[in-house]
């Protein structure tokens, strides 16, 4: 026998009147996203996670500045596995991360395939990734951030060892925000030394001891010490440079055309 009894229809969900609906979502607009929802993950190009797997001490959690010709050693040590163009694009992506320019402005040295140092990086590329990481951050920050690049560039002009001319000939072109950045950098930096040399000074006409100099000021001893280290540096240098300048450059021999003894 045929049951035809009807079945009962499963209750209907509740829905939000529609005058809720346009008090949630505003008059004709799209209901606003939840603010705490999480961002896709973004794809990594297919040739990093190869390079990844391969050397993670170089392409894993912390980046390291590459070295000069890593394209090309690459390249020889897998030639069945890279195609040149990918992988040109794939290191380009790499070294405009902000991890890697991170890595490169604080001044770390330039690490083969294995991890190991090499080389340290060239100025002109510190300053490059200096700046560039702080136009990034300060495009998504309110604060300024100036002194932080400033006191960045400091120390990649101290560790060059350049003088001021020297360095600004290394970086060359810049921007109006650069340009100020490097003369604040310098104007700073002359400051510093001026306080060295000033401390240098009054140490040498005192005639005590480095800790006895210390104490009568109450400054750390060791603090003092590498003060008068640096100024005497300096001192040096400066001798240096002056001498190079007074002494007179040689001028070039004549050559002779270079058809001379030439053959008839």
């Amino acid at each position: 026998m045929t049951d035809n009894t009807p079945t009962p229809a499963a209750p209907a969900e509740p829905t939000t009147p529609p005058q809720r609906q346009a008090r949630r979502g505003g008059r004709g607009r799209t209901p606003a996203k939840p603010q705490n929802q999480a961002r896709a993950p973004r794809a990594v190009h297919p040739v990093l996670q190869q390079l990844f797997d391969l050397y993670p001490k170089m392409f894993g959690a912390q980046f390291l500045p590459l070295k000069l010709g890593v394209f090309q050693d690459l390249l020889a040590l897998h030639p069945e596995l890279f195609k040149r163009e990918e992988l040109k694009v794939a290191l380009g992506l790499h070294a405009r991360s902000m991890r890697y320019l991170e890595s490169v402005a604080a001044g770390h040295p330039r690490h083969d395939l294995s991890g190991e140092p090499v080389e340290p990086v060239a100025p002109e590329h510190v300053h490059h990734a200096i700046m560039e990481v702080f136009r990034r951050r300060q495009m998504r920050s309110d604060q300024d951030l100036r002194p932080y690049a400033r006191a960045q560039l400091i120390e990649a002009i101290e560790v060059s060892g350049l003088s001021r001319e020297d360095f600004l000939l290394c970086v060359r072109q810049q921007d109006e925000v650069s340009t100020a950045l490097l003369g604040e950098a310098f104007s700073e930096l002359g400051e510093q030394a001026a306080k060295r040399e000033a401390l240098r000074k009054t140490f040498e006409a005192s005639g005590k001891t480095v800790a006895e100099f210390a104490d009568m000021y109450g400054m750390d001893p060791a603090e003092v010490t590498e003060t008068l280290e640096r100024a005497r540096l300096a001192q040096t240098a400066q001798a240096a440079q002056a001498s190079v300048a007074a002494t007179p450059q040689a001028l070039p021999a004549e050559v002779a055309p270079a058809d001379t003894h030439a053959a008839p």
